[in-house]
């Protein structure tokens, strides 16, 4: 005889197993105390395979990389300098990562996605414009000034601009040790083949003689 499982027992099953999903954490969690990356090994679903214990050091646990201001002399008036695990190998199965952003005044942090994670930051100095899109193609955005904080919600196209006299600072954490960025206007026009023009005319209803110019712009 064939037994029927009530529906709420297959609910609350479905429930849980979601609750419980390892694909709810942008990272899986860790089953040791650390492991710092050997950027050397072959980077697998969970990050870089762990240094031996016997190799690892205080130094492994510390980066100054973020204490440096970056160049902004460029086509966005803007530098980014990452904390992720390929910079800082102790983060590695941590997931959390940090980014310094430096941008001049006027410049911009073009819309980019994180696709891998969610996105949280501090101005530390100047006057900025921060925004982001939903996938509804709502449009949230604020200017902030030193102190304040926001947050961009995972792989969802955002970008911060300068709006100030002086150069501005922002410090970004992410729950990833490698969140990965999706930069749009290389990604539209920059990428390796290119996009064809008969698409991106097509998407931005332009003659083919404007896509040409974006496309010059970003090696496409």
């Amino acid at each position: 005889m064939t037994s029927i499982v009530p529906l709420h027992i297959i609910i609350i099953s479905i429930v849980i197993s979601i609750v419980l999903s390892p694909s709810n954490g942008s990272d899986p969690d860790p089953l040791q105390d650390f492991c710092i990356a050997d950027l050397k090994s072959k980077f697998t679903v969970n990050g870089f395979s762990c240094k031996p214990a016997t190799n690892v050091s205080s130094d492994d646990f510390f980066f100054d990389g973020l204490s440096q201001e970056g160049n902004t002399s460029n086509l966005f008036g803007s530098s980014l300098t990452q904390g992720n695990v390929l910079a800082f190998p102790g983060l590695n199965t941590l997931g959390i990562s940090m980014n310094r952003l430096d941008i001049a005044p006027g410049g911009i942090n073009p819309p980019h996605s994180h696709p891998r994670a969610t996105e949280s930051g501090v101005v530390i100095k100047g006057r900025l414009l921060v925004g982001f899109i939903t996938t509804g193609n709502v449009f949230y955005s604020k200017n902030l000034t030193a102190g304040q904080m926001f947050v961009i919600p995972k792989g969802l196209v955002h970008f911060q601009m300068n709006i100030g006299a002086e150069k501005a600072l922002i410090i970004t954490a992410f729950n990833s040790h490698l969140p990965g960025a999706a930069v749009v206007p290389f990604n539209l026009f920059g990428s390796r083949p290119s996009v064809p023009n008969s698409v991106l005319t097509k998407a931005f209803q332009v003659e083919g003689t404007i896509i040409d110019e974006i496309k010059s712009k970003f090696g496409g």
